[in-house]
């Protein structure tokens, strides 16, 4: 049985180098920026997306109404900068919305 390694490590910081050493960094980002979208968006939006992907630094919104789209697309690089400010790093480049 291997030996435990109790050196008293916060657990927030145990959790965070697990995500380091599993190199689970990018699945955590694109789970957060679907968050980061469904919260700034609101319910209103929310009903619209079909999906929300987040691909090097790209993050492309699939949305059900082209009106609505035509209206977001006015605001894009408002939406880019909330969307950074709610994950609390420059993870958005640039917002593609389908």
């Amino acid at each position: 049985m291997a030996k435990r390694n109790n050196s008293g490590l916060p657990i927030g910081d145990a959790i965070r180098e697990f995500i380091k050493e599993n190199h689970l960094e990018k699945g955590i980002d694109q789970v957060n920026a679907r968050e980061a979208w469904k919260k700034i968006m609101g319910k209103g939006v929310n009903n619209y997306t079909t999906s929300v992907e987040l691909r090097n630094e790209t993050l492309f919104v699939g949305l059900s109404s082209s009106v609505l789209r035509e209206e977001l697309s006015l605001g894009k690089s408002r939406i880019i900068l909330m969307l950074n400010e709610e994950l609390e790093k420059n993870m958005v480049k640039k917002l593609v919305l389908r």
